[in-house]
C-alpha cells in the first residue's frame, strides 16, 4: 500500500480541534517540524500534545504553544521555553509532568496493546500519592492536582517491594520524523533522533511521519527498519530544504588555539574539561 501523501497539509488536514497528538523529538532532535508548522498554517486548537518537551520558544511545539493551541501538556521536561513556564504558571496551560522512563514506557505499552504497568519509579512521592499541580490559576491557586495512583507490593529478589501503576497513552495522532521511509511506511531514524519517534510512532491510532529520504519498498534492510509500516499511515515525503533545516539547541564552541600551540593545551575549554596534559 502507498501510504505516500503529496503535502503535510494534505496529511494534517483531519486532525480536529481538541485531538491528543503524541509527538517523537528530544530537544531539537528529531522533531517532524514539517507537520507541526502544517498543523499551526491549519489553524488547529485546543491540543492535548503528549512529547518529552515542548520544544523552544518559536519552533517545534513551541510554534504551537506560543500561539495558544495547546490546551495540556503530558512531558517530563519543560527545558530552556520560557514560553511554556510563563503559560503553566499563569493558569493558561496545564502540564501533567512525568517521568521520562515512565513516559517513554506509556507510550510504549500503548502502542503494544498493554492498559497498564507497574513501576517503582515514583513510589514514595506525589508522582505515586498525588497532589502534583497540573494546572494553576491566574492567582497561582492550584486548581487541578494529580489523583493518587493505584500501588501493590510485589515480592522480588531483593524481598517485598513497593511499585504504581501507570497508564497507557493512546493518541488520536502520531507526529513523527525519519531519516529514511518508504511508501509502506517502514522508518529509519538517525543517531539521536532515535529518540521518542519510534514510541510515539506506536502510540498513535493514526501516524504521520515525515522522511527526509523517500525511498522505494525493498530498498531499506529490514533488519535496519526501526519502525515497521504496521504503525503508520501517512508518509510526508520533505523537500532537501526542510530536510535540511534542523536547529540547535545550545551552540558550544571554544577558541581557536594560537599558531603553533598545541591543539589541547591551547584550548581553556579542554584543559577544563581534564583533556589537557
Amino acid at each position: 500500500m502507498d501510504k505516500v501523501v503529496s503535502s503535510a497539509a494534505d496529511a494534517v488536514a483531519d486532525i480536529p480541534d481538541g485531538a491528543t497528538l503524541a509527538v517523537g523529538g528530544f530537544g531539537l532532535s528529531g522533531v517532524p517540524s514539517v507537520l507541526i508548522d502544517a498543523i499551526l498554517e491549519a489553524g488547529t486548537t485546543d491540543l492535548e500534545a503528549v512529547s518529552n518537551n515542548c520544544g523552544v520558544d518559536e519552533w517545534g511545539l513551541g510554534r504551537l504553544l506560543f500561539a495558544k493551541r495547546i490546551r495540556r501538556m503530558i512531558s517530563s521536561y519543560v527545558g530552556e521555553n520560557k514560553e511554556f513556564a510563563r503559560q503553566y504558571l499563569s493558569g493558561e496551560l496545564e502540564v501533567e509532568l512525568t517521568p521520562q522512563g515512565t513516559l517513554a514506557e506509556r507510550m510504549r505499552a500503548g502502542g503494544s496493546g498493554i492498559p497498564g504497568f507497574y513501576t517503582a519509579t515514583g513510589v514514595g512521592t506525589q508522582v505515586a500519592e498525588g497532589g502534583l499541580p497540573w494546572k494553576y490559576d491566574a492567582e497561582g491557586t492550584v486548581v487541578v492536582a494529580s489523583p493518587p495512583k493505584e500501588t501493590k507490593v510485589f515480592s522480588t529478589a531483593e524481598g517485598e517491594k513497593e511499585y504504581v501503576l501507570e497508564r497507557a497513552i493512546v493518541a488520536d495522532f502520531a507526529l513523527v520524523r525519519a531519516w529514511k521511509g518508504d511508501r509502506h511506511g517502514n522508518l529509519v531514524y538517525r543517531r539521536s533522533a532515535r529518540n521518542f519517534n519510534p514510541l510515539a510512532a506506536m502510540c498513535g491510532r493514526v501516524t504521520i511521519a515525515e522522511v527526509e529520504h523517500l525511498v522505494e519498498p525493498g530498498e531499506l534492510d529490514p533488519d535496519l527498519v526501526h519502525t515497521p509500516g504496521v504503525y503508520v499511515q501517512r508518509v510526508v515525503p520533505l523537500t532537501p530544504e526542510q530536510a535540511a533545516d534542523k536547529r540547535i539547541e545550545k551552540v558550544t564552541t571554544r577558541p581557536r588555539p594560537e599558531q603553533g600551540a598545541d591543539p589541547v593545551q591551547g584550548s581553556d575549554d579542554a584543559a577544563s574539561f581534564g583533556l589537557g596534559g
